[in-house]
């Protein structure tokens, strides 16, 4: 970080409003329900000021925190992935015409998006969403404008472990990157687009003092983190592992809920459904978010191929931390610690893949 600007606190709104008169809807972390998740943002009045977020295995607490930051907190409850690859989508619809039926495509019309406060691990997720649908033109529609304001993370939680999977806690492909410090932001500009955007703001340069307290919160934010991932592609590794005894001991507590892979950021199974209309004068064809966990979706040609809750474990974490090298060129896993937070039976997706790899030989 060679040259940098200083944001304060009081001018954050001047660069929502500056953003938001360049085009963009913003999003950014909100604190809604109980939990602080990415949402359209219009001040920053409506930023989580002074909450932090424990994140355990199994758990997810919200506390009041001496500090009055507003990104003191590790990953938000959801990823990025329903901004740019919906839930539920549309794809395309049928209806009834003199001549017989007409096909109507169903693009997403949507305004761009900026988001304010993306975490590193958030980004690596979509640059990995990037790379599997890269020919999805949903998907395409509402990524491609997209600008990322992103937050280099200074407040891990325990669940974390984005540093071994070698994302974070320093966030890479921004349009501007910002890290808190008690009074503003250190600011750095990552694109042309972000140099342009905030020019108008005038901003003075940081100082030598807080571009050094800006990589020492971030450098020690990745010496927090205790949780690890082995390096590198599994794929072999894990293949050799497939009767490993650990995988029915945790199926023992797995419910097969589908929690993890619904919080996971890269995760992209998906089912396709048709629902005609009442009075049958049209048909619409529609993808939903679907899990490995689920019974119907191992559902082919008459039989479920992955019976057992032990198998779908298998499968989920086999693909995700081996399989994935070989067809998108890296991890299916960027660190977030969601699928740990989020399991009901705090399930650690790091302490299983290690007893599978590190403890009796496979497969007796």
């Amino acid at each position: 970080m060679t040259h940098a600007l200083f944001l304060p606190h009081a001018r954050l709104d001047d660069l929502i409003r500056q953003v938001q008169s360049a085009g963009y809807r913003v999003i950014g972390p909100k604190l809604e329900a109980g939990v602080i998740h990415y949402a359209e943002l219009n001040v920053a009045a409506e930023l989580p000021w002074g909450w932090q977020a424990e994140q355990t295995p199994g758990r997810y607490r919200l506390h009041r925190s001496q500090q009055t930051l507003a990104f003191a907190w590790a990953a938000p409850a959801q990823g990025l992935k329903p901004w740019f690859f919906a839930p539920v989508e549309p794809l395309w619809r049928l209806r009834r015409t003199p001549d017989g039926f007409g096909l109507e495509p169903c693009l997403p019309d949507a305004k761009p998006i900026a988001v304010l406060g993306a975490r590193a691990c958030d980004l690596a997720a979509v640059a990995r969403q990037d790379r599997i649908l890269e020919h999805d033109p949903h998907y395409q529609a509402r990524r491609q404008d997209a600008l990322f304001i992103a937050l280099h993370c200074t407040h891990p939680a325990a669940s974390c472990f984005c540093t071994s999977a070698g994302t974070g806690p320093r966030a890479s492909r921004f349009d501007l990157g910002l890290t808190e410090l008690d009074t503003g932001f250190v600011l750095e500009v990552g694109s042309p687009r972000g140099g342009k955007l905030i020019e108008p703001l005038a901003l003075a340069g940081a100082t030598a003092d807080q571009i050094q307290a800006a990589q020492t919160a971030v450098a020690a934010a990745a010496a927090q983190q205790t949780r690890r991932l082995p390096a590198g592609d599994l794929a072999g590794r894990l293949a050799a592992c497939i009767d490993h005894p650990r995988w029915d001991a945790v199926a023992q507590r797995c419910l097969a809920c589908g929690n993890c892979t619904q919080a996971c950021p890269t995760c992209f199974c998906h089912a396709r459904r048709e629902t005609a209309s009442a009075d049958g004068q049209s048909a619409e064809h529609s993808r939903h978010w679907d899990s490995c966990f689920g019974e119907l979706h191992g559902h082919l040609a008459g039989f479920q191929v992955r019976p057992q809750t032990a198998q779908r474990y298998r499968q989920w974490l086999t693909h995700k931390l081996g399989n994935w090298w070989a067809q998108f060129g890296a991890s299916g896993c960027v660190g977030c610690g969601r699928c740990l937070t989020w399991c009901p039976a705090g399930i650690d997706l790091t302490e299983e893949v290690a007893a599978v790899l590190g403890e009796a030989p496979c497969g007796r």
